[in-house]
């Protein structure tokens, strides 16, 4: 993983939606966890220090909450996250904030001539506009692996299940066909777009699974499953 660490203000920083991707977390309990931080009656101002309110755009285009933190502010963040694969990233941004403070140091240097002045400027500008072209990119990146959230998630659950009813009130099913439907439409949406379960899908293809509820339709298994138990029952009544 590349840019866990930039430079803003002359300072070595990283964002929260960096922290969010690295530590594997949602970002709201990232966001969470930095806004108790702060709100916090002691050592507030300290806090407010290590914190600066940014914002971006998510792949629907809505302004969103992001936090830019120092080394001081990742760590209070990064403590409380444990395990293994954890305490890898944590070395990892260890040794990038190490990395980019070093070269924000050899940059601090008074110039003496105009042609010295006029290098560090020709400099400072190429190495802002690569960086934000790195951080476009890595912001786009996390957009384009963003997961729903917990409501949007209730919204697809809703749906399926409103799905499942209408279509067993239009066949007359019951509740071994209810079973049936919800485990087939389940299955559909995991494969359709290769996730585990519906907590994973991501945020860009949130109204796609929507439109797909919508129009889906059984299987011709599914279908011939539930005209067999339909028979059986038909017989044993």
């Amino acid at each position: 993983m590349t840019e866990l660490v930039i430079m803003k203000d002359r300072q070595a920083v990283t964002s929260s939606l960096q922290v969010t991707e690295a530590f594997n977390k949602q970002h709201k309990d990232v966001l969470e966890a930095i806004d108790s931080k702060i709100q916090s009656a002691e050592n507030s101002a300290h806090y407010k220090d290590m914190f600066l309110e940014g914002e971006y755009k998510d792949s629907r285009g809505r302004t969103q909450r992001m936090y830019y933190m120092n080394r001081d502010g990742f760590a209070f963040i990064a403590f409380g996250f444990t395990g293994r694969k954890a305490d890898v990233f944590k070395l990892k941004y260890i040794d990038a904030f190490n990395q980019m403070e070093e070269h924000i140091k050899r940059q601090i240097q008074i110039p003496t001539t105009p042609r010295e002045l006029a290098r560090i400027a020709l400099a400072a500008s190429e190495e802002t506009n690569q960086r934000v072209d790195n951080i476009d990119d890595r912001l786009t990146d996390i957009e384009e692996n963003k997961l729903i959230t917990t409501e949007d998630k209730g919204t697809v659950d809703r749906r399926v299940r409103k799905k499942v009813y209408q279509i067993c009130k239009e066949h007359h099913f019951g509740q071994d066909a209810k079973s049936m439907l919800f485990q087939d439409l389940g299955s559909s949406i995991k494969q359709l777009f290769q996730v585990p379960n519906r907590g994973r899908i991501k945020d860009k293809d949130f109204s796609r699974v929507l439109e797909f509820i919508d129009r889906w339709q059984p299987s011709s298994v599914t279908k011939e499953q539930i005209k067999q138990i339909k028979l059986d029952f038909d017989d044993i009544a």
